[in-house]
């Protein structure tokens, strides 16, 4: 089985005939755009809804298709330059259809019989059009809306590709040998506590030479970010965030208020895990992905389909089937190396109907549950592979509900075939980390970005600031459960989601998704196989949807805090549960 994904189902090379000819059709779909835009004004409404859709589908299509080719070679190669130049082309290109679109979106927006039309021919891009008419107050001129468009390039783009290049090409000096960041960021599961501390101290190690230029990628990105705020007219940058969630104020309120209330009883998790890890003023970083119980096995590729196979068979048959083939038919790139980007990642192709999974795999039970993750990304594409292109994007939160569901499910089932008290509380204790990063992590990596953000307009934060900021947040975050003097200061470097011009705060997504999984699984246990139809009626609905309406689907209402605190109380349950197997 190759152990490397096939992009064939793309193009076979950056001098493929099929990909010379497709970037051709798309100057011509460009070219088009502008000739659209020029005479958008003087079409009747329907004409010009309907050429604009068929247009931007066939836009989206080849853009799609080029620019994930591009994106998934340099995340694999970040020294591919033919990649990275071409992502560099494609953003040059596309920008120039900005002030086109706008000019045309904003039309749709001011046309008083659209809810008529949508009710008429154009019912299946209800909720687009619908979209467009709301968003259409943050739009601006075409001529700066072009402008935007080509700055980002030399701008919130670039500091992107820095940091990322940067981490991914930055070497540890882990005992006396130089290895990727990737690789040494993987010691932190390992068996061996020496093997930890060594590696948490070579990584920490490694960032000195880097982190002022990162910091310097930090700082561009968010003042970009907030000069485009105040001049769209947003109230702030997670006002966008929310916008572009297509998520309630009220939602996110209710999230972080139960997550603040239960985080006390992380902390406890924390405590006896340092207890029985020998260390008594909490937690050391060095030691919270540490492995407990028995953990002697690791996982061959082979093994880990076969495990996720057993885990989703019983569920589902469609996502049982979707993971042998993601498996067989090479989806999937599995092996950390130099060059290789951190981390994890699904990407949809739409083209294919399929997906693409980046993991750096390195054979522990934590890797397959990481892996399960982002298989449940893949079957949320194939949920909305069914709409139109321009009715497939899903949002942040709900971005995160299928890859955590699959997480649930996957724990759950590797637990019940546990025989051991040892296998109980490694698996236990492996859920509870996820959990862990999920409510306290991600509360910190909350705090820090809004902190980052309400200091940016007045100061520019170099790297010890940063990290300062990043300290006082982890503080808040994971309270007495860690060691106060064995933090990680530089989480705020490694952590490619803050690096986007276009996507702030992506982190309560990850809470948001883990504890809606959590009321989700807890509905599939009492209705059983009659839930499945209605979880992938939830998921298919998720590209046309607000998330509260999502939701509604299986009957949730997400301004309720009583919903959240429902899924901490069963984290809980299981923080009770370990804490008495440790004692």
């Amino acid at each position: 089985m190759p152990n490397e994904w096939d992009l064939s189902i793309l193009y076979d090379g950056f001098d493929d005939p099929k990909l010379k000819a497709d970037l051709n059709e798309l100057d011509a779909k460009i070219a088009e755009t502008a000739e659209l835009g020029a005479e958008a004004g003087d079409l009747p409404h329907a004409e010009l809804i309907r050429r604009y859709l068929a247009l931007s589908e066939s836009l989206e299509i080849l853009a799609s298709k080029l620019y994930e080719y591009a994106s998934l070679r340099f995340s694999v190669n970040t020294a591919d330059a033919e990649a990275s130049s071409m992502t560099g082309r494609l953003m040059s290109k596309l920008s120039a259809t900005a002030a086109s679109d706008a000019k045309i979106r904003a039309l749709i927006a001011g046309f008083e019989d659209l809810d008529g039309l949508i009710g008429g021919e154009f019912g299946e891009y209800a909720y687009l059009l619908r979209s467009i008419r709301r968003e259409s107050r943050y739009l601006l001129d075409d001529a700066r809306e072009e402008l935007f468009a080509k700055m980002k390039i030399s701008g919130a783009s670039a500091w992107e590709d820095l940091q990322s290049s940067l981490t991914s090409s930055v070497k540890a000096d882990y005992r006396g040998e130089k290895i990727p960041l990737s690789a040494v960021r993987n010691l932190a599961y390992d068996p061996d506590p020496a093997v930890r501390k060594d590696a948490y101290e070579a990584e920490l190690a490694c960032y000195e030479s880097i982190k002022e230029a990162v910091a310097f990628a930090l700082n561009s990105i968010k003042l970009q970010t907030i000069t485009e705020c105040e001049i769209r007219g947003y109230d702030s940058p997670l006002d966008k965030a929310l916008k572009n969630s297509r998520m309630k104020r009220e939602t996110l309120d209710a999230l972080i208020g139960a997550m603040e209330e239960y985080l006390p009883k992380f902390w406890q998790y924390l405590r006896a895990k340092a207890k029985a890890l020998g260390h008594e003023n909490g937690l050391p970083w060095y030691d919270l992905f540490a492995p407990m119980g028995k953990s002697d096995r690791t996982f061959t590729v082979e093994e880990t389909k076969e495990a996720l196979l057993s885990f989703f068979t019983p569920f589902d048959a469609e996502l049982a089937g979707m993971i042998r083939r993601a498996f067989d038919e090479n989806w999937i790139d599995f092996w950390p190396h130099e060059g290789k980007v951190g981390g994890a990642f699904d990407a949809g192709v739409p083209s294919a109907k399929q997906s693409r999974v980046l993991t750096n795999f390195a054979g522990s039970f934590s890797d397959v549950i990481t892996l399960a993750h982002e298989l449940g990304h893949a079957f949320h594409d194939q949920q909305v592979f069914t709409h139109s292109i321009l009715n497939q994007d899903y949002t942040m939160p709900v971005a995160e509900t299928a890859s955590t569901f699959n997480e649930v499910v996957a724990n759950n089932a590797a637990r019940a075939m546990a025989e051991t008290k040892e296998e109980k509380i490694n698996l236990l204790e492996s859920e509870l980390t996820d959990a862990c990063q999920i409510i306290c992590d991600i509360y910190s990596r909350y705090l820090f970005e809004t902190s980052v953000f309400e200091n940016r307009s007045e100061e520019f934060m170099n790297a010890d600031r940063l990290s300062e900021l990043m300290l006082e947040a982890q503080k808040k975050a994971y309270g007495d459960g860690l060691d106060p003097n064995c933090l990680h200061p530089f989480m705020w470097l490694c952590k490619g989601h803050y690096y986007s011009g276009d996507l702030s705060f992506y982190n309560f997504p990850y809470a948001f998704g883990g504890l809606f999984a959590r009321g989700l699984y807890a509905k599939y246990k009492k209705e059983g196989a009659a839930f499945v139809p209605v979880y992938k009626e939830l998921l298919h609905a998720t590209s046309v949807n607000d998330v509260e309406d999502t939701a509604k689907i299986a009957g949730i209402d997400l301004t309720d805090k009583a919903f959240w605190e429902a899924g901490l109380a069963s984290l809980a349950e299981e923080i009770d549960e370990l804490c008495a197997l440790l004692a």
